[in-house]
């Protein structure tokens, strides 16, 4: 038998009903599920941690969210080719673009190898501080680097494939993958940058330098931005999920990560579509 790994969003009354179906469903065609934490509490059984999931090597991952839940199951099986069907169930939904309505039908298509299947890069994040690595990451979306609660802003240092850009004060810088173009860096006046494109997007958050613009760089250079000035607490956020408190003199380090993660989509919904739906590009 053929594994289904399942990751849910939180309080949603309607997967009460639609996890059992679903897991009935998988388990009609061959495929037994195996439920995150959140999903297994919804028909009252054990999960398991969404971090040990890909240790059971599910054939395809199922995500019933938004594009949160998308993301945290992206790093949890970043290191492995699983696809993912995401179901939207949250509000924007630029990642997740399945219709809950047509999960099944997707499903299917998947099955019999019909549907078509976006491959998204990751980035490799590294946080340095002392001279070596303190911690690492691969991020779908973005990361950020933002101040705390004090509206003061922070200094910075970027260096974009070894070359110094500029110092200068901001709230933060967010470095950003084509896909999470359209998260954090797109609300901070950044580029929209479609999905196929090998790149990387370096935005600031309010900089008190009004010349200083967006940078988009090829996805094979190296950024890195130094903590020149701290203003009380400033913290480096992964995709908008796992963060860390920055001290001064850090640094961090970004780059196209070796991986990369599958998205499954039932026809061609397609990042305009999405963004005329969600934004309402052409409305008057």
């Amino acid at each position: 038998m053929q594994h289904v790994a399942i990751i849910s969003k939180p309080q949603k009354p309607e997967l009460v009903t639609l996890l059992p179906e679903l897991i009935y469903f998988l388990k009609e065609r061959g495929f037994e599920a195996h439920l995150d934490e959140t999903s297994a509490a919804y028909v009252k059984e054990h999960g398991m941690l969404r971090e040990s999931m890909a240790g059971c090597c599910p054939s395809l991952v199922i995500v019933l969210g938004g594009d949160g839940t998308l993301l945290s199951a992206a790093r949890a099986f970043a290191k492995t080719d699983t696809p993912i069907l995401s179901a939207n169930l949250g509000s924007l939904g630029f990642l997740t673009e399945v219709p809950l309505s047509e999960i099944y039908k997707t499903f299917d298509a998947w099955q019999e190898g019909s549907c078509s299947v976006d491959q998204r890069s990751m980035m490799h994040a590294e946080l340095w501080r002392d001279g070596k690595v303190y911690q690492a990451w691969d991020a779908l979306n973005d990361v950020v680097i933002s101040k705390g609660a004090i509206a003061r802003m922070g200094d910075y240092s970027i260096q974009i494939g070894g070359q110094s850009v500029a110092r200068f004060r901001a709230d933060g810088m967010i470095v950003a993958t084509p896909t999470g173009s359209t998260a954090y860096s797109l609300a901070a006046n950044g580029p929209i940058v479609m999905g196929s494109v090998d790149a990387m997007v370096v935005t600031p958050i309010c900089p008190h330098l009004l010349t200083l613009r967006p940078i988009v760089t090829p996805a094979d250079t190296e950024i890195c931005i130094s903590v020149v000035g701290i203003a009380d607490q400033t913290f480096l956020t992964v995709d908008g999920q796992e963060a860390v408190e920055l001290k001064l003199s850090d640094e961090v380090h970004c780059r196209r990560s070796q991986y990369s993660v599958r998205l499954i989509r039932l026809g061609e919904h397609g990042l305009f579509n999405v963004l005329r739906s969600k934004l309402k590009w052409g409305e008057r």
